[in-house]
């Protein structure tokens, strides 16, 4: 695994008796968020047949569930294991991604939506498109999925199954909710260079001008940008690491979540949403994207926002 998302969601997926008796969920060394991530899995009552393991920098040869399919590392790993049945979870709006492209056909190759890649990389991702083709494939996912795309993800001959965190949200609760009414999660679009940092700093600013905030940073964001939102008034920073799966679903009926175009807007909706927790999308102001968002990108994620 290599996001604390797809952690998340093995666990999920083996819950729910997609993978078997039997699952070891492998996390990829040297990242501090998965680490954080299987620290506070591991406080949990796992489900039977579970175990987590420690770090490795290289990636089992055999693998039954991933996250990221735009990975080049996986897509190699597909064409040399010949695993019989490949399940794929939630690794954010790339997921979306990853059905529309199977939904197009099979000659569409499997490639990130920001990438620029040269000749070999496409020869990969299409080779790993034809791939899923001859091999039987589940998307396990929480995301809202147009009933249109669904349809046409099915057709091609892929298992689209969905599921609402039942493992989460039956954990006990361990961690104190945060005090403030708002909270709002970090983004990484502004360290991928797709929004204006200045006036990204500057609609946090005036939120606290109006209301205390607790500030969730994205695993991603850029410390000294961090190190600026702390020096506001009126914002208490949390450590990053841990995913907002975790460390928000205490939150209680009255308090908000804001969020800039994310995956975690419909994860926290069905985690929160029963217990009168407002989880708010933020669309991004037109003046606020760089010239780094192509307007497909840019409907993609606003897309993803108003879902």
């Amino acid at each position: 695994m290599e996001s604390p998302l797809q952690m998340i969601c093995v666990v999920e997926a083996h819950h729910a008796g997609v993978l078997g008796p039997s699952t070891l969920v492998v996390p990829r060394a040297g990242l501090k968020a998965l680490k954080a991530t299987r620290r506070e899995l591991a406080r949990l009552d796992l489900p039977e047949g579970l175990e987590l393991d420690g770090p490795r920098p290289r990636m089992p040869r055999h693998v039954r569930a991933v996250g990221d399919a735009f990975s080049g590392r996986v897509q190699l790993r597909w064409l040399t294991a010949r695993q019989p049945h490949i399940v794929v979870v939630d690794d954010g709006l790339a997921t979306i991604r990853l059905l529309e492209l199977i939904a197009e056909g099979p000659f569409r190759p499997l490639l990130r939506a920001r990438a620029t890649p040269g000749p070999l990389r496409k020869v990969l991702g299409l080779a790993a498109a034809l791939r899923l083709r001859t091999t039987e494939v589940s998307v396990f996912t929480a995301l809202e999925v147009p009933d249109k795309l669904a349809q046409a993800v099915r057709e091609a001959g892929v298992e689209l199954i969905r599921h609402d965190f039942a493992w989460l949200r039956a954990q006990p609760l361990s961690e104190p909710r945060p005090p403030e009414r708002t909270v709002v999660l970090g983004t990484s679009l502004v360290r991928n260079g797709l929004v204006h940092r200045e006036r990204y700093l500057k609609w946090i600013a005036s939120l606290a001008e109006q209301e205390p905030l607790a500030y969730f940073p994205h695993r991603r964001e850029d410390p000294v940008d961090l190190a600026l939102i702390r020096e506001r008034p009126g914002i208490t920073v949390h450590e990053p690491g841990v995913p907002a799966e975790l460390s928000l679903r205490g939150l209680a009926a009255g308090q908000r979540v804001l969020s800039l175009p994310s995956t975690a807007i419909t994860s926290l909706r069905v985690l929160l949403g029963p217990r009168g927790v407002a989880v708010e999308p933020v669309e991004v102001p037109d003046d606020w994207w760089t010239s780094r968002a192509a307007p497909s990108l840019r409907s993609h994620l606003t897309g993803a926002a108003r879902t």
